[in-house]
């Protein structure tokens, strides 16, 4: 692996190569018209312009990237997260144009990809599920008794969701059918798939994960992590390690997604995501991400380990050279994302230029960011302008740190989501880590105190 093209924007292109870096490899930032003078290309090696600014004709133009592959003769291809991380048809094509694809297999991605056939590649593995139905959802059935099986409330999921898109709650059987159509449409439109399933509901859950890595031989985990406050079903502010998870659930959670990964035969790193009821003191398994996640610094912070390093060392065909007792746990990490949103006005996107971007620093605190002073947020693709990490000896500690590097960072001439993550570090229920995913909507004095 000599030259690497990032096919991702923004704060994970940036972090991408400054890893590519450090272990010699030179990269290729590709950029839409929009993204023209951007961080990721100031960064990268070589860049080229893969098309106008709609994402579709640009980053999730799967022949734009992979004719800008062949024309600077890059020999690896590393998706990032978001666009065409979790395709498996981008996959095969970039492995049959002789470059190196930077993830799992196709077939994992398929598996995966496809939530009601991976909530039985999960069942086969041991791994925790919630009460639903085995496959796609036969509507032609007496969906209604089904659900009464099951119990109210419940969710009907599209199977070829992800990231908090395509689920809808259902309360009472007079809404089963209704509920369901809807759900096929959006899912239809949305991931071009309208199979869906149900699920018991979880009031008041908590969403935790586990890191896996996987070499087709060796398969470790790098802990877990806590991604419970969320907003809308999009996290907000992610933790590792879980806290107050019992000693017995935590090592059920690990055990069994090293096993996902084992019997998958994964390749790199992938994220297994449960949902914790902590009324019944139960996990159980939501979906597998077969890509970088968001929150992957906080792992990094407790461990040590780059994931994005295991992540090139393995597509390259090295071994991770270590076992799960060769890892240690350290500390406590917290990750607070920064959007360019206005949180006093429902999170409406606030585009425009940077005029300052002043980020804190000191002793066990990064910033992943894409953008600096100067530079102008488009309004084309996702608002994430960066990742403020923090991590110190214990939760405690981390949270102090954090509610001081959160005061010191001052971002100007747009709306950004900083007011918010000052208030809710500061929230009783996440000091005490009683908080759970949809905290944010329940607190209804929250959004009016954001200043």
């Amino acid at each position: 692996m000599k030259k690497l093209l990032i096919a991702n924007r923004g704060e994970i292109a940036v972090r991408i190569i400054r890893t590519a870096r450090e272990m010699g490899i030179a990269t290729v930032a590709v950029v839409s018209e929009a993204d023209r003078g951007s961080n990721v290309e100031r960064f990268a090696d070589e860049s080229v312009v893969i098309g106008p600014a709609p994402a579709g004709l640009s980053y999730l133009n799967p022949d734009a990237i992979l004719d800008a592959a062949r024309s600077t003769g890059a020999d690896a291809l590393h998706p990032g997260y978001g666009f065409l991380s979790e395709n498996a048809e981008f996959a095969r094509r970039v492995i049959a144009a002789g470059l190196t694809w930077v993830g799992p297999s196709p077939a994992a991605i398929e598996l995966m990809g496809d939530k009601s056939r991976a909530r039985g590649a999960a069942i086969a593995a041991g791994v925790p599920v919630l009460a639903g139905t085995e496959g796609a959802l036969d509507v032609a059935g007496d969906i209604e008794a089904i659900a009464d099986g099951i119990g109210y409330p419940l969710v009907v999921k599209a199977s070829a969701g992800g990231g908090g898109r395509g689920i809808r709650r259902i309360e009472r059987r007079e809404d089963v059918r209704r509920t369901v159509e809807v759900a096929q449409a959006e899912a239809l439109a949305a991931f071009k798939s309208s199979d869906v399933y149900f699920e018991r509901f979880v009031s008041q859950a908590r969403h935790v994960e586990v890191q896996v890595l996987g070499d087709g031989e060796t398969f470790v985990h790098l802990g877990d992590r806590d991604c419970s406050m969320q907003r809308r079903q999009q996290k907000v502010i992610e933790e590792a390690p879980a806290p107050g998870l019992p000693d017995e659930l935590r090592e059920q959670m690990r055990a069994t997604s090293v096993e996902l990964a084992r019997q998958s035969g994964y390749l790199g790193a992938g994220t297994v995501e449960f949902l914790y009821d902590p009324a019944r003191g139960e996990v159980a398994f939501i979906e597998m991400n077969t890509r970088l996640q968001v929150e992957h610094p906080i792992s990094e912070a407790i461990t040590g380990i780059d994931l994005v390093r295991e992540q090139l060392r393995i597509a390259r065909g090295e071994r991770l050279g270590y076992g799960q007792g060769d890892i240690r746990f350290d500390g406590h990490a917290f990750e607070f994302r920064i959007n360019a949103e206005d949180p006093d006005n429902n999170f409406m996107p606030s585009p425009g230029r940077i005029d300052a971007l002043e980020l804190s620093g000191g002793p066990g605190v990064r910033a992943d960011f894409g953008f600096s002073a100067g530079q102008t947020v488009v309004p084309f693709y996702d608002s994430l302008l960066g990742k403020v990490i923090v991590w110190a000896p214990d939760r405690d500690q981390a949270r102090a740190r954090a509610a001081r590097v959160l005061g010191e960072t001052e971002i100007s001439g747009i709306k950004t989501t900083v007011p918010l993550m000052r208030r809710l570090v500061e929230l009783a229920d996440f000091a005490t880590a009683t908080h759970h995913t949809t905290t944010i909507e329940s607190v209804q004095s929250l959004m009016g105190e954001v200043k």
